[in-house]
């Protein structure tokens, strides 16, 4: 039995893609023609049409999981485990300065733009010298 599932699945799962790549375009068809004629004076779509609008957006947007943010989780596993690998080699005061460098960044101290991207400097924040407090 196991055998026989194993060659159909060769046959199913292209099926399956196809089944479900039309039933996306039909539905961002109906939405498009349903919704956007009336909204931005726009012309209605066909079905062809449609799916290429789909395909162009997964293009140009991914074709990640999704749901995947800032609020869940913070990135994929890989980048939980390195971060999580970095945290368990730091001593105390590193601990305590990056704890504060993220208050910094996430919370406070936001001055509308992300100095050095996402991850900028993380890497040398072991380099910098702690602060005095006087």
């Amino acid at each position: 039995m196991k055998r026989i599932f194993f060659k159909g699945r060769f046959i199913f799962i292209p099926i399956l893609a196809a089944v479900v790549l039309s039933l996306v375009s039909f539905v961002v068809m109906q939405l498009w023609n349903n919704l956007l004629p009336a909204i931005l004076h726009v012309g209605i779509i066909t079905f062809w049409q449609a799916m290429g609008i789909f395909i162009l957006c997964k293009i140009l947007f991914g074709f990640g999981k999704g749901g995947r943010g800032w609020g869940n989780g913070g990135g994929g596993p890989w980048m939980r485990r390195r971060m999580e690998e970095k945290f368990k080699n730091m001593t105390p005061e590193e601990k305590e300065r990056f704890k504060q460098k993220m208050a910094e960044r996430m919370c406070g101290g936001f001055s509308g733009h992300h100095r050095g991207g996402r991850f900028g400097d993380w890497e040398d924040f072991k380099t910098e010298a702690p602060k005095a407090t006087e």
